[in-house]
């Protein structure tokens, strides 16, 4: 096999799995604290248009990475817009209108404008949790082994995408990569006791008040011993 074949199904595996520990996360413990809104929209506009990118170019692992990462990235912003106390379409909606205006970009301007402004999103995607991870008073909410997989899928697509090669994901993916190498190095330094900064910046990101959790049915309380750990 091809060794861009073989990065390819890694990274397609690693990207597959990608959302699901932060997914188990938010249902076992319902904490939201240090989760960013606008990361996961972000990211559904990344799953969206990098399906169709992948159709566009030939590429199954991208397609079946992208597609199957909705599985994940869907659930998580229903249980974010539940414990937001917001209504599900609106906080869709962004989302889908990114992607469908990066699918049309893609098919009329060629992959090379595509990848450049694929970068606005994925960016936001994953400097929108550093944000969070810096200004919010817990980061209990964050899967340690998200941060982790992030920062080990985009290596691998960024290598795949030297071998191909697709200039839209390397551009991509060597900007996200370094952000999310920031993102698991400063979690780090959060569980290790390093305080947050309140930025005195606008908000960029729905997250909960301090204490504020996602409600199951019956009310049960949030558990309130867990330290940030997957």
């Amino acid at each position: 096999m091809p060794a861009v074949d073989v990065v390819g199904w890694l990274a397609t595996l690693v990207g597959i799995s990608l959302g699901l520990p932060q997914a188990l996360r938010l249902v076992r413990t319902r904490q939201v604290e240090g989760l960013s809104l606008t990361a996961w929209q972000a990211w559904l506009v990344l799953n969206l248009s990098y399906t169709a990118h992948g159709i566009s170019i030939g590429q199954p692992p991208q397609v079946l990475t992208s597609a199957l990462s909705l599985c994940s990235t869907v659930p998580i912003l229903f249980l974010m817009a539940r414990g937001l106390r917001r209504r599900v379409v609106p906080v869709l909606l962004p989302g889908l209108l990114g992607a469908a205006a990066l699918i049309t970009i893609d098919q009329l301007l060629g992959p090379a404008v595509f990848g450049t402004l694929a970068v606005i999103p994925a960016v936001t995607a994953n400097a929108g949790q550093s944000i969070e991870l810096v200004r919010s008073r817990r980061v209990v909410g964050v899967s340690v082994l998200f941060l982790i997989l992030a920062v080990t899928n985009q290596g691998l697509w960024l290598s795949w995408a030297m071998l191909v090669p697709d200039i839209g994901t390397i551009t991509v993916a060597a900007v996200t990569g370094t952000i999310t190498v920031f993102n698991l190095t400063w979690w780090s330094l959060r569980t290790l006791g390093l305080r947050s900064f309140r930025l005195p910046l606008p908000k960029l990101t729905g997250t909960a008040a301090p204490g504020e959790a996602l409600q199951p049915a019956g009310g049960a309380p949030p558990r309130s011993d867990d330290r940030g750990h997957c």
